[in-house]
């Protein structure tokens, strides 16, 4: 029994403060809370956590397989990227006033659920963090190759997520409250902060490139 907690505290630490970090899928949240309430986005979390569930229980059966189809997390990459680039924009337009400015991918045509899972479904930063952290845990002995300490890491993951993203949606809603802040200054930030995630991204990526013909000029 004490096994079975440890491996679900792990799961839901490390989840806990890997989704604390400001990101695309919290900023969504937060912004889905101020705009449309509460309730949507719950919704749009709850569908996110599905998503990184699923991701983490099919990494414990394919990890040698995931490390070896790379082209895969290159194309994510390039996706994760046109999602926060056009989050960007869409935020930049609805803080210069422009009527009828929607986010793209923040509209009423997807159910929140829905947009939340594939938002993450399609988002490649999980698989390296939490293949690393698996690995981790498994080397410590903390995270055994049993049922039981599957479901309870899983469970502990999504405990973790979901309370890293109530900051997010209750306590982004309170802040604007308190400060009255207007909707514009609101998108404004909220796309300031959405287009140096895309840079740093971009910059992630070219460096990892770098890094990698580097390597093979090495052992050429």
């Amino acid at each position: 029994m004490k096994s079975l907690f440890r491996v679900f505290y792990s799961g839901m630490s490390i989840s806990f403060f890997g989704s604390i970090v400001i990101g695309t899928i919290g900023l969504s949240a937060m912004q889905i809370s101020i705009t449309e309430g509460i309730r949507p986005a719950i919704n749009f979390s709850i569908g996110s956590i599905v998503a990184e569930v699923i991701y983490v229980r099919l990494l414990l059966v394919a990890l040698v397989w995931i490390q070896k189809n790379e082209r895969i997390f290159k194309i994510l990459e390039w996706i994760t990227v046109l999602i926060v680039v056009i989050l960007a924009i869409a935020s930049f337009r609805a803080a210069l006033g422009h009527h009828g400015a929607k986010n793209v991918l923040l509209s009423h045509t997807m159910h929140r659920f829905l947009l939340g899972l594939s938002m993450r479904a399609i988002s490649p930063a999980a698989i390296p963090f939490w293949l690393g952290w698996s690995a981790v845990l498994q080397t410590k002995g903390i995270l055994k190759a049993e049922k039981g300490f599957y479901n309870g890491y899983l469970l502990g993951i999504g405990m973790g997520t979901f309370a890293a993203h109530c900051i997010f949606i209750f306590g982004g809603k309170m802040a604007v409250e308190k400060l009255d802040a207007s909707q514009e200054a609101i998108n404004f930030s909220i796309g300031c902060v959405f287009s140096v995630t895309a840079i740093l991204q971009i910059w992630k990526i070219l460096k990892k490139r770098h890094q990698h013909r580097k390597k093979r000029k090495v052992k050429a």
